[in-house]
């Protein structure tokens, strides 16, 4: 049974490509899950990709992936720094989580440097544009599903 890794995307991030591109980059959402399903088919695992804007549908999605997928990768969005409820369901979780940012959370405002997943996750990749996302799914093949 080949290994299967879902990837959540939180508010607003359907919009990449076209909002400050000089702090998200040029990608878009589409070009991300185009590189993302290219390195997991290069490395012999499956990836899903999700995005919402909407707090609840993530936390169905995250409540969802306790059965059948074996890591999990987020990019919460503003969700990161205010949603409880995407916590308490990613402490539910018996998969490994990374946490994942385009941006350094931590060079930005003041608000954005606490995250509310950040004490659940195995990792956190932060600050390296569109790129953390195949970071994030090397770091999980690499010490994860191998």
């Amino acid at each position: 049974m080949m290994n299967k890794i879902i990837i959540l995307n939180g508010p607003n991030l359907n919009l990449l490509g076209e909002r400050e591109k000089d702090k998200y980059g040029k990608n878009t959402l589409k070009d991300i899950e185009i590189s993302c399903k290219e390195f997991a088919k290069k490395n012999n695992f499956e990836v899903s990709l999700f995005q919402s804007n909407i707090e609840g549908e993530l936390v169905d999605a995250i409540q969802k992936a306790r059965e059948g997928f074996n890591g999990l990768v987020i990019n919460a969005g503003g969700y990161t720094h205010t949603s409880v409820a995407i916590h308490d369901a990613l402490k539910i979780l018996k998969i490994p989580v990374i946490e994942l940012h385009i941006t350094n959370i931590y060079n930005r405002e003041e608000f954005r440097h606490k995250s509310l997943i950040s004490k659940i996750a195995s990792g956190i990749i932060c600050g390296f544009g569109a790129e953390g996302y195949i970071m994030a799914l090397e770091a999980m093949n690499n010490k994860y599903l191998k």
